[in-house]
């Protein structure tokens, strides 16, 4: 399976949080990384470069600079997961980004009861979630995009 990153944030400690497409967060210390390739410890000593870390161009892995990026294979590895309520949630625009499927395809899939509202998915105003195991049950795992 293939994961996608969705967003990055710095924390204090030198570690990050990595939230995942599929609706996990992992946390991730650069620490431990540094103290086997020495290539990170440039972050280690200019913590303005560390707080500069972003998510690089189609979620597969994050940067600091040309020289310093990591695959979101090692984060999603090597990271601590951080249990949250909102585990395993997503929007639908992701889901079918992550499935290739059209949003009509899964508004059908609400009306015909194969997702069901309430335990599959949930409406917030006029954003819908569905939950990542959900999408795997019925749709198998997700297209490598």
């Amino acid at each position: 399976m293939f994961h996608k990153i969705k967003d990055v944030k710095a924390m204090p400690d030198y570690k990050l949080q990595v939230h995942f497409v599929e609706g996990q967060t992992k946390e991730y210390s650069v620490k431990d990384l540094a103290e086997t390739i020495p290539a990170f410890n440039q972050l280690m000593e200019d913590s303005s470069l560390f707080e500069s870390v972003s998510v690089d161009v189609g979620g597969y892995g994050i940067i600091w600079n040309d020289d310093l990026d990591l695959s979101c294979d090692e984060l999603w590895d090597n990271g601590k997961k951080i249990d949250s309520p909102f585990d395993g949630l997503m929007s639908m625009r992701e889901a079918t980004e992550m499935w290739g499927l059209n949003e009509s395809t899964l508004r059908r899939a609400i009306i015909y009861g194969k997702l069901i509202e309430g335990i599959d998915v949930h409406k917030f105003g006029k954003q819908w979630v569905v939950v990542f195991n959900s999408m795997v049950r019925e749709y198998g795992e997700p297209k490598a995009s």
